[in-house]
């Protein structure tokens, strides 16, 4: 029987095909003699499945842990002008300590053609070469072409992985640059330059791999279609993107490509755009830990104790003022707090509620006053005051408007979906379409489970804001399930509220007062800088 190719369009037929375990990547069926390139496609993590395939999936990540995203973002940015994809190339080169990066970019130039199934004989040739030359710089004693055979199957099968890795990078994170570049945002300001579209945007647009195939091992069903052994399918994701706001370009959960934060890291550091000192602590090895304040001494004396930046609490600010919460009630006091705040020296971000309107140009209005105090960061939610969410496109332009009316304000996309209780199905949807906006980071208060924490992590392009909660995971494990940010939200401001009852209960009851209050002086210097 002639084998059927069958050819799927929608996000969810491509995200069950990709958790499908009969569908494997095709296996190459040249012949490999030697070390060149028929031997590469038989012995990378791409092409093959089953236990090599988790063998190598494995020598890959292994190679992927040593590297830190953020770190290669910078390398990325310092790379001297030249061909994308080279730059690229000797970025990931030199991270993983290849002694000649610029030959290593060369080389895998070469390889990139045949490796994906398209060249002719000379093609096939050169690239041959090309691997035999990258071979003498993976090899632990580099030794000449024809000697490569010499070296043992494991770290023969090691070195193939990790050209690999570098000509997947080479073709991807290439054209993510490049359609990236291509699409300004708009409208920008008119004395700034036009500035690259977000990463999520191009990612869903303009994928840099708009189509996976896999062969089914055995029969199954996807979508309602029969597939038998052998068949042929098709995954569109340029087609299932478009039908879906989560891209799918680098998979979906459990088949999620490794490689996945280095190569956006790689992307942002080519495409050299401005980092904020706020946007920057978000890049680090450990998530930022954001305290939140409700008054100036409150958020000098975080500042003065280390924390590099705080946040500002609207149940604080609002039960100050004798105003209830998320009722849209509190736009004066919440500015007035920011511009006592751009007194200090420290970084702040502020707590906007929904931006107080359901106008994008309102809100990107009190955007731009909150800048203008000092704040280097504003959060939005979509939560109402009547318990219910405002609609995705709604909170989107909101973020579209405050993007470009103040682009240097890092804004934190905030869905309520856990903090409701409600459509919680929806969170990976309504984040997708918030990164797609612009927006620099996503928040979900009220999410604690852990699974559900890593699925959003393996598909968001921006960091991940959790809310603290004594019992939810604690900062290792949220910094382990890839979480960039952990806000304190009202917790500081409820145990102050807490400690004074407690004093005051305590002196009534002729009992010694707890905790030991600061010296009187201390806060006068607080509030006195």
């Amino acid at each position: 029987m002639t084998p059927t190719t069958h050819v799927l369009t929608t996000h969810a037929a491509v995200t069950a095909a990709l958790a499908d375990s009969a569908l494997v990547p095709p296996h190459p069926t040249a012949p490999a003699q030697g070390t060149g390139i028929a031997w590469l496609r038989r012995t990378v993590a791409r092409f093959s499945s089953g236990e090599p395939h988790r063998r190598r999936r494995a020598l890959v990540e292994a190679d992927l842990a040593r590297l830190e995203p953020a770190a290669l973002r910078r390398a990325a940015a310092a790379q001297p002008d030249g061909e994308v994809r080279h730059r690229v190339v000797r970025t990931l080169a030199a991270a993983l300590g290849m002694p000649d990066p610029a030959a290593a970019a060369e080389a895998v130039a070469a390889v990139a053609g045949p490796y994906f199934g398209a060249a002719d004989a000379p093609a096939e040739a050169a690239a041959d070469e090309a691997v035999a030359q990258l071979l003498t710089q993976l090899l632990p004693d580099p030794a000449a072409p024809a000697e490569a055979d010499a070296a043992d199957e494991a770290t023969l099968e090691a070195a193939a992985n990790r050209i690999g890795l570098l000509v997947q990078a080479c073709a991807a994170t290439t054209a993510l640059v490049e359609s990236a570049a291509a699409t300004a945002t708009a409208p920008a300001p008119a004395t700034a330059e036009s500035a690259p579209a977000p990463l999520a945007r191009v990612l869903r647009e303009t994928p840099p791999v708009a189509e996976m195939r896999r062969v089914a091992t055995r029969p199954t069903r996807v979508a309602g279609q029969e597939i038998a052994a052998g068949d042929t399918v098709r995954l569109d994701l340029a087609a299932a993107n478009r039908t879906h706001p989560v891209p799918l370009t680098f998979g979906a959960p459990p088949r999620v490509c490794p490689g996945r934060a280095h190569a956006l890291a790689l992307a942002e550091g080519l495409l050299d755009r401005p980092r904020t000192p706020f946007a920057r602590l978000h890049d680090e090895a450990a998530p930022l830990l954001l305290p939140n304040a409700w008054d100036y001494a409150s958020a000098a004396l975080l500042a003065e104790h280390g924390f590099r930046a705080v946040g500002t609490t609207s149940l604080g600010v609002a039960a100050a003022a004798g105003l209830p919460d998320g009722a849209a009630a509190t736009a004066e006091e919440t500015l007035a707090l920011a511009r006592r705040l751009g007194r200090g020296s420290f970084l702040f971000s502020v707590d906007a509620e929904g931006g107080f309107s359901d106008d994008p140009q309102e809100v990107a209005e009190l955007a731009v006053r909150l800048y203008e105090a000092g704040a280097a960061g504003v959060n939005l939610e979509d939560g109402r005051p009547d318990g219910t969410l405002a609609p995705a496109a709604l909170h989107a332009a909101k973020i579209a408007a405050v993007r470009s009316a103040a682009p240097a304000l890092f804004v934190n996309a905030r869905t309520d979906t856990y903090w409701l209780g409600r459509d919680q199905e929806e969170t990976a949807t309504r984040l997708a379409q918030y990164e797609q906006a612009g927006a620099d980071g996503v928040f979900v208060p009220g999410l604690a489970d852990p699974a559900a924490i890593a699925a959003l992590t393996a598909t968001l392009t921006v960091p991940l804001n959790i809310l603290h909660t004594p019992t939810g995971p604690t900062l290792p494990t949220l910094t382990a399930l890839g979480v960039r940010r952990v806000s304190l939200g009202s917790l500081l401001y409820r145990t102050a509220l807490s400690a004074a009852l407690t004093t005051a209960t305590a002196i009534r009851n002729a009992l010694p007062p707890e905790p030991t209050p600061l010296p009187y002086a201390q806060v006068q210097a607080l509030a006195n800088p």
